[in-house]
């Protein structure tokens, strides 16, 4: 059985260590004695060094003693800000953890290294016979999945692995998320007083807006989306705007589409640059591609079954945002992300319900056992 109070007391204090991206060092040292103290070899890999970051990704080996598909189960270490100084708070009325209200909790992603820590306590505690685990707890998964990218993947020889890190209680299964392009412009107008001569200037802004004002965003269709997520540009209101930078994004379930709507949004912002007279310096790059689990295969079923254990009927479903499955996918480890129960994460009202994070431990044990 999982140890409720264990649980809960190591959640508490892994969402009160600051881990920003980045920033993730001192976690990473407390987890690395965590592991080997359960009984795992644990390394930390040089993706630290490859990105600027304090620390690599934490990847530890939990030796089995019988045959069976070698597993990796995965969370991320970093939270998004504001994160310094967390200070959770257990609403028992309402079966809650959530923060106090300044910072996000930080459930998203610590509720998966919780659950992961206590499902192989579980399953060492109670002499339960397993293959060959592994677990990365990777670094700087927010805003670029730099972690995953620059895994030593030499060091990885896991069959299936399970991400721990949606939104969904126990009993979600991810099977399919998105391709993102990352879209960068900059808009080279022409100075000019925006009061004595504003004919004389071509106005950055007055470019961006055309394009925008002719570009499908947002919903486009129910596997693709775009946004303009940030506008930056402007010197004074009595100059005509010079240079204006835009940071986009197009997402889609298919790659195709993706590429469709990535040109689209290039040559709207090309038409109106053209059309005004600015240059435009434009970069696009795939961030991360797809990946699409079939429902038949073998590490869905195995799932199901472990939910079956647990009289939790498991569903699959598809998502619109990216995570470290989807560099695992593509750097073939078959990966699934699972449900744990973090509600309203990025925000100041983020929380978990107890019962969820202790089924996601729960959960972590039955695919052991399945596997």
């Amino acid at each position: 059985m999982v140890n409720k109070q264990r649980l809960i007391d190591e959640f508490l204090e892994l969402v009160q260590i600051d881990s920003r991206s980045s920033k993730e060092g001192k976690v990473a040292q407390v987890l690395v004695k965590k592991l080997e103290e359960i009984g795992c070899e644990v390394i930390i890999d040089n993706a630290g060094e490859k990105t600027g970051g304090e620390t690599g990704n934490v990847i530890a080996t939990l030796k089995g003693n019988r045959s069976g598909k070698k597993i990796l189960f995965s969370s991320h270490m970093d939270t998004v800000s504001p994160s310094i100084g967390v200070k959770p708070i257990i609403d028992e009325a309402n079966g809650i953890i959530k923060s106090d209200g300044t910072t996000v909790l930080g459930s998203d992603d610590k509720a998966g290294i919780a659950a992961i820590l206590e499902g192989l306590r579980n399953i060492k505690e109670n002499n339960i016979d397993h293959a060959d685990i592994q677990i990365v707890f990777s670094i700087w998964e927010e805003g670029g999945l730099h972690g995953a990218k620059n895994l030593d993947y030499s060091k990885i020889d896991a069959e299936y692995a399970f991400v721990l890190d949606s939104g969904g209680s126990p009993g979600e299964i991810i099977v399919k998320a998105p391709a993102q392009d990352a879209i960068k412009v900059k808009i080279i107008g022409k100075p000019a007083h925006a009061g004595l001569q504003p004919e004389n200037g071509i106005s950055a802004i007055m470019v961006a807006s055309r394009a925008i004002e002719n570009m499908k965003l947002l919903r486009i269709d129910e596997e693709t989306t775009a946004n303009i997520g940030i506008v930056k540009g402007g010197i004074a209101t009595n100059i005509v705007m010079p240079e204006l930078e835009i940071v986009a994004e197009a997402r889609s379930l298919s790659e195709e589409k993706l590429d469709a709507q990535t040109n689209h949004m290039v040559e709207t912002f090309k038409n109106a640059a053209k059309e005004f007279g600015a240059e435009i310096e434009i970069e696009v790059k795939r961030a991360y591609g797809p990946f699409n689990i079939d429902e038949t295969d073998g590490i869905v079923q195995l799932v199901k079954k472990a939910f079956s254990n647990m009289n939790i009927e498991g569903k699959t479903a598809s998502t619109g945002g990216g995570s470290d499955t989807n560099i695992l996918n593509k750097n073939g480890i078959k990966s699934v992300n699972l449900g744990i129960g973090m509600k309203k994460a990025h925000t100041l009202e983020e929380y978990i319900a107890i019962e969820d994070l202790i089924n996601s431990a729960v959960m972590v044990g039955e695919i052991i056992k399945e596997a």
